[in-house]
C-alpha cells in the first residue's frame, strides 16, 4: 500500500474546501458489506479553521487504475457524515451512482 504524506493530505483538504487544515489524526476503517470487506484503509481525521460551514474533514487517496497518480478524496463533517465510515460510504455510494 502506497502512503501518503500528511502534508499531501493537508493540501488535498484546503484546495477542495478551502480554509486551514490542522490534521489531528488518522483512524483505520474497514467497511465490511454482507461479509465481505468493500473498503479498508486509513482516513486521516484533520480540523477547519476559517470553513464557512465546517469544523473537520476526512481525507485519503486512492491509486487511479493505470496511472501512478492519485485520486484524492476530501469529505467535509456535514449532515450525515459524522464519522470517517460515513465519507467512505458516501464515497463509494457517489462512485457507484457516476456509473450506472
Amino acid at each position: 500500500m502506497i502512503e501518503v504524506s500528511t502534508e499531501r493530505l493537508k493540501q488535498a483538504v484546503e484546495s477542495q474546501h478551502g480554509g486551514r487544515a490542522v490534521f489531528v489524526e488518522w483512524v483505520p476503517v474497514k467497511d465490511v458489506v454482507q461479509g465481505k470487506t468493500v473498503w479498508e484503509g486509513l482516513v486521516h481525521v484533520f480540523e477547519l479553521e476559517g470553513h464557512p460551514s465546517a469544523t473537520r474533514a476526512y481525507v485519503w487517496s486512492c491509486p487511479i487504475e493505470g496511472s501512478d497518480e492519485r485520486l484524492f478524496h476530501a469529505v467535509l463533517h456535514l449532515g450525515l457524515i459524522r464519522s470517517p465510515l460515513d465519507a467512505i460510504r458516501a464515497v463509494m455510494a457517489a462512485e457507484r451512482r457516476a456509473t450506472r
